[in-house]
């Protein structure tokens, strides 16, 4: 995630019930993180998911996926940076990269795949039906297309 990233990263300071039996962060935690870390990057460019909600949009998660790299511990500080990594009105792609707030290291990788549907479970596509929501995601992702 080296390019220009106009998305400011989301802080998550570990708690205690984060962790399981062996003192670390229980991998669970990190979709539920990488969920914070949209809905606040999502917020940075006024897209409120409680608003798309109250329009009739709402954005399921296709897929999730998560790569631990090291383990993080109970107190520890998160850094995570979230990237669009494609958007094309239907379909949203992220990329999230979680590091030690103060030593860098790469604690995890992880990615998850959206679509946007309307109340009756039909897909749908943000550019043609909620334009103003559409180019706040195309800003998100740096394109002026």
């Amino acid at each position: 995630m080296s390019e220009e990233n106009p998305v400011k990263p989301y802080i998550h300071h570990a708690k205690y019930y984060e962790t399981d039996q062996m003192g670390i962060i229980h991998h669970s935690n990190y979709v539920r993180w990488m969920e914070e870390a949209r809905m606040d990057a999502m917020s940075q460019f006024g897209i409120s998911y409680r608003g798309m909600e109250e329009s009739g949009i709402i954005s399921p998660v296709v897929s999730v996926s998560c790569q631990y790299k090291s383990m993080v511990h109970f107190d520890d500080t998160v850094r995570i940076q979230v990237k669009v990594a494609k958007y094309n009105g239907v379909r949203l792609d992220l990329e999230y990269e979680m590091t030690d707030s103060i030593t860098g290291e790469l604690r995890t990788r992880g990615t998850s795949t959206h679509c946007f549907l309307d109340k009756e479970g039909h897909v749908i596509s943000l550019k043609h039906d909620c334009p103003e929501i559409h180019e706040r995601f195309r800003f998100m992702l740096g394109s002026e297309k």
